[in-house]
């Protein structure tokens, strides 16, 4: 290691001083500085309408070809698209309010690989910083020293993290219905190092810290995880295969996990610690398909101590995505959830384990500004000593009319998971068990109601006043599937339930506005309001006096966040 560090040190203020990412020679000459009359960017449709002629006595020269870029990394996964996902603006604009507040267009999306939004779905080290290695590459940043630095030949090392602050101002909501109300911070810290050894060898870690203010009441679980490891992991490359020598990886360690639509697995990256896994995945990325296998362990996080995993837990499973045509994404995946926690009520109240085993496929694509997803999972198993038999179904439509002012994006849609009609009075379990989502995307935002016994209409609506400016408006109609069994919160706790169905079924209906202003490459803020307007479901099981008086009121958020990635 001691041999190491200098080379590092020399590494970094080389790059430095070439300016130029992954450099890994000594900084050329620089040749003698020219001052260039300032000339304003104008986009090229502004310049010269499309198919237009040239000039009369303008010569014509074909521009050359340019040279080819390096292909990306085949161990980088894309993000998924989410349910009702949103399609950014391309073509000439501005891309951040910096952009604009120095007159600089664009003529296309800047090759920054972090997403223009405060919330980023995807994990740390599938993040893209290819573009740095094509000597064509013209758009630098001040952190580009810190991406493929030379440790020595053969070895890179990447450097990066972000940071983000939110105010929360919370009523009668937050998985909870209890009937408070709290104002609160949270603030959260990553920082991750990646290391690669050519292409066949990768060590990365990710250190986290979470924490909070003051709360009104006992904080969750995920609110707190004061300076932690959220990933920790080798990849070698074990295999290659076809005629692009396309790699299988294996991963061991400590990882977090993302597929498909994040209903059923996702990294969570609304709560403050973001979920994460311990256990071994083997993966192969090709050009029409790829293909994961996992066994973990959930991670369990823990505010004073090193988090460690839950060993009465399993979680593995097989996940395949075909692309038949761009744009286009077929899923077929087998889950796998062995749980041998006391936790499960069965028939009677039996208390025991559950397995839970869920097959699913999902269809989502985008072709001639037309948006839609379809997904279906099927449920069976054992609960205590109850068998499952579970389901759940979404399908979604939408359209962009990516010509018009604005660029609306419009959705509607359905969202169903199976409630029990006869909870614990029959030999079968019938409840849908969410296993590890993004709940907070789906069904509102105060993460009243989860993918558990719920049916759901929603529409959604997106405008873009400006390519750095999101407006998101979504509105649901939430209804549960069996007036007997539970509501269920974002995070699979029960929160309230009638077992004679006399409360009705009816949740309420829930609004979420979300605004997100991207200022520069590398900061948003982002500020939301989102209320669950209560249904009789909800009053109904609320209790009397002024404590149900207080249960019963509208869950409402506010929030308003800044984010910087670097």
């Amino acid at each position: 290691m001691r041999h190491v560090l200098p080379r590092l040190r020399a590494a970094v203020a080389g790059v430095a001083l070439a300016a130029g990412p992954a450099a890994a020679q000594p900084p050329a000459e620089l040749p003698p500085v020219v001052t260039l009359p300032e000339v304003p960017q104008v986009c090229e449709e502004e310049a010269a309408p499309k198919g237009a002629p040239p000039a009369a006595g303008t010569a014509t020269l074909a521009a050359p070809a340019p040279a080819p870029a390096p292909a990306g990394p085949k161990w980088v996964t894309p993000a998924p698209r989410s349910g009702s996902f949103i399609v950014p603006p391309v073509g000439c604009g501005y891309y951040s309010a910096l952009d604009q507040l120095r007159g600089e267009t664009r003529q296309a999306p800047p090759k920054y690989p972090y997403p223009r939004f405060g919330l980023m779905q995807q994990p740390n080290f599938d993040i893209n910083w290819s573009y740095l290695k094509n000597p064509q590459n013209a758009e630098h940043d001040y952190a580009d020293p810190l991406k493929w630095m030379h440790v020595c030949d053969g070895v890179t090392l990447t450097l990066g993290g972000d940071v983000r602050y939110r105010l929360m101002q919370e009523v009668n909501s937050n998985n909870r219905l209890a009937g408070q109300v709290d104002n609160y911070d949270l603030y959260r810290n990553r920082t991750y190092a990646d290391l690669w050894v050519d292409d066949w060898l990768r060590v990365y870690g990710e250190f986290l810290y979470a924490d909070y203010t003051r709360r009104s009441f006992t904080p969750l679980a995920t609110d707190a995880d004061r300076g932690d490891i959220l990933n920790l992991f080798v990849d070698a490359r074990v295999a290659q295969f076809g005629e692009k020598d396309n790699p299988v990886y294996v991963r061991a360690g400590r990882q977090e996990l993302i597929y498909g639509s994040q209903r059923l697995v996702s990294p969570l990256e609304w709560v403050n610690t973001r979920r994460t896994f311990q256990g071994v995945k083997a993966f192969t990325r090709t050009d029409k398909w790829d293909f994961d296998l996992f066994v973990v362990q959930p991670v369990v996080p823990n505010a004073g101590r090193f988090d460690s995993v839950d060993n009465n837990q399993v979680f593995s499973g097989a996940f395949f995505t075909y692309r038949p045509a761009a744009g286009i994404n077929l899923d077929l995946y087998y889950l796998n959830l062995d749980n041998t926690n006391p936790t499960a009520r069965g028939q009677y109240g039996a208390v025991g384990g559950q397995n839970v085993n869920t097959m699913g496929t999902r269809l989502v694509g985008a072709k001639n500004n037309w948006l839609w997803d379809a997904e279906g999972a099927f449920q069976f198993g054992s609960y205590a000593n109850q068998a499952i038999i579970a389901r759940s179904a979404s399908v979604s439509g939408g359209y962009h009319f990516k010509d018009a002012l604005w660029e609306p994006q419009v959705w509607v849609g359905y969202d169903y998971a199976s409630g029990d009609p006869d909870p614990q009075a029959s030999g079968t379990r019938r409840t849908f068990n969410q296993l590890f989502p993004f709940g907070h995307y789906y069904f509102g935002f105060t993460d009243v109601v989860g993918r558990q016994n719920i049916n759901d209409v929603f529409a959604q609506a997106v405008l873009y006043p400006e390519k750095w400016l999101t407006c998101i408006a979504q509105f649901h109609v939430l209804r549960l599937d069996s007036d007997r069994d539970a509501l269920y919160a974002a995070n699979g706790t029960v929160l309230r339930q009638d077992r004679t169905g006399r409360a009705g079924n009816d949740v309420g209906n829930a609004i979420d506005l979300r605004v997100n202003a991207h200022l520069t490459h590398h900061s948003d803020v982002l500020v939301g309001y989102s209320r669950l307007f209560a249904g009789d479901f909800i009053r109904n099981t609320a209790g009397t006096g002024a404590a149900g008086a207080a249960r019963s009121a509208d869950p409402e958020l506010f929030y308003l966040q800044y984010s910087y990635k670097w």
